[in-house]
């Protein structure tokens, strides 16, 4: 009963933060439900069994989450000292989404000390007495989602490729390397012989350029 309990809330906190992520029209506050979102699909990890995937989308997804807001300013320019200003206006919200967070570590840790879903489940990814659930979860990663899991590491690539080409900021008046042109020189273009030149007399740099 109590694993049901801890389920259901967490799916349905999931649900509605997911939602409040794409409906936010504060960036601030997408953030913050997208660490909700995060942290209730760890504790469903958690109710499965899966206590490494939990931690991995806790430290790894949460941790991110500071790049993705990082980028959302560079996007969006905002103002850092007008940001700072709000401050004290966002501070009960984020309390209440900590409160949240509380509520769920409690339920989490009450269902799993009375014996659920990860200590009696018999699924794939079980930890057995032959291999722990972190060498379960490498063995059917890489053998029967290897493909899938080279396509989401392409994909992933392709975003990072797209975030640095939206943010890069080209300034006017500061000259750049062009690889191009650099590798497709030839003698002609890279070498200038210049004849006449009187002993002892220098060449004006503007000549050389």
């Amino acid at each position: 009963m109590l694993q049901g309990i801890a389920f259901y809330l967490l799916a349905t906190v999931a649900v509605i933060s997911a939602l409040l992520v794409v409906t936010a029209r504060n960036p601030v506050h997408s953030v913050l439900f997208l660490i909700l979102t995060f942290f209730s699909a760890a504790g469903l990890f958690v109710l499965l069994g899966a206590e490494f995937l939990a931690m991995l989308l806790v430290v790894v997804y949460v941790g991110a989450v500071a790049v993705l807001f990082l980028f959302v300013v560079m996007m969006l320019d905002v103002d850092f000292v007008r940001l700072r200003e709000g401050y004290a206006r966002y501070l009960p919200f984020a309390a209440i989404i900590a409160a949240v967070l509380l509520v769920e570590m409690i339920v989490i840790s009450t269902a799993v000390a009375s014996g659920g879903a990860a200590a009696g489940s018999e699924g794939p990814m079980t930890a057995t007495a032959e291999a722990s659930n972190v060498e379960m979860i490498g063995r059917v990663l890489y053998t029967d989602y290897v493909y899938i899991f080279q396509a989401a590491g392409i994909v992933l690539l392709i975003a990072m490729i797209g975030a640095i080409v939206l943010t890069l900021r080209h300034k006017p008046g500061v000259r750049r390397q062009n690889i191009h042109q650099q590798v497709t020189r030839d003698a002609k273009t890279a070498i200038e012989i210049k004849s006449g030149v009187q002993t002892g007399v220098g060449v004006k740099p503007e000549e050389l350029l």
